[in-house]
C-alpha cells in the first residue's frame, strides 16, 4: 500500500511542476477544461462522450511523457546528439499523432450532431 501511496505524491509533483512550467500541458489542461462541457452537448451518447473526454486525455498522457523523455536527455547531455535529437523528435511526433487523433475523434463527433447519422 505504500508505493502506491508514494506513487501518487509523486504523480501529484509531477503534475504540479508540469502545470506551472511546461506551456504544452498548460495548453492541454484548458482543452481539457473545454472538452469536458463542449463533450457533453456534441456527443451523442455515453460511449462517445468518453471517448471524446478520452481522446483529450490520450493527448496529454503522451504529452507528459514527451515531457519525461525531454527530461530524461536534457539531464544526459545539453550538448547536441543525434540520437537525443531522434529521441525528442520521436516524442513530439507521438504528439503530434495525438493531436490527429483528437482532431479525427472531434471532428467525426461533431459531423455526427450535425447532420444526425451516425458515423
Amino acid at each position: 500500500m505504500q508505493r502506491l501511496i508514494d506513487a501518487f505524491f509523486n504523480s501529484v509533483r509531477a503534475f504540479r511542476k508540469l502545470a506551472v512550467s511546461e506551456k504544452a500541458f498548460q495548453q492541454e489542461l484548458m482543452l481539457l477544461v473545454l472538452a469536458l462541457p463542449l463533450g457533453w452537448f456534441v456527443s451523442v451518447s455515453w460511449r462517445g462522450y468518453a471517448l471524446l473526454v478520452g481522446a483529450v486525455l490520450l493527448l496529454i498522457m503522451v504529452e507528459v511523457l514527451n515531457t519525461g523523455i525531454e527530461a530524461a536527455c536534457d539531464a544526459f547531455s545539453r550538448e547536441f546528439n543525434v540520437d537525443i535529437q531522434l529521441a525528442k523528435d520521436c516524442g513530439s511526433l507521438a504528439v503530434l499523432i495525438s493531436v490527429v487523433i483528437v482532431a479525427g475523434v472531434w471532428g467525426i463527433a461533431i459531423i455526427e450532431r450535425i447532420t444526425g447519422l451516425p458515423i
